[in-house]
């Protein structure tokens, strides 16, 4: 049986409105973990996406 890595980014607005996106993927615990981070930083309208391999998220705007 083969296993299927899932990776996920994150997609988020800083506290001053500015769009960002993560370079880097994450498997989803970790992803849930850096969610938890930013909204603690009061980071706002933040998602986490499921990215193919290779796949760079772009921020939203």
């Amino acid at each position: 049986m083969a296993i299927t890595m899932k990776n996920f980014g994150l997609r988020w607005t800083e506290p001053d409105g500015t769009p960002r996106a993560a370079v880097v993927s994450y498997d989803k615990g970790s992803a849930e973990d850096r969610k938890k981070r930013l909204t603690a930083a009061k980071c706002k309208d933040i998602e986490i996406v499921e990215v193919k391999p290779g796949e760079r998220l772009q921020p939203k705007g």
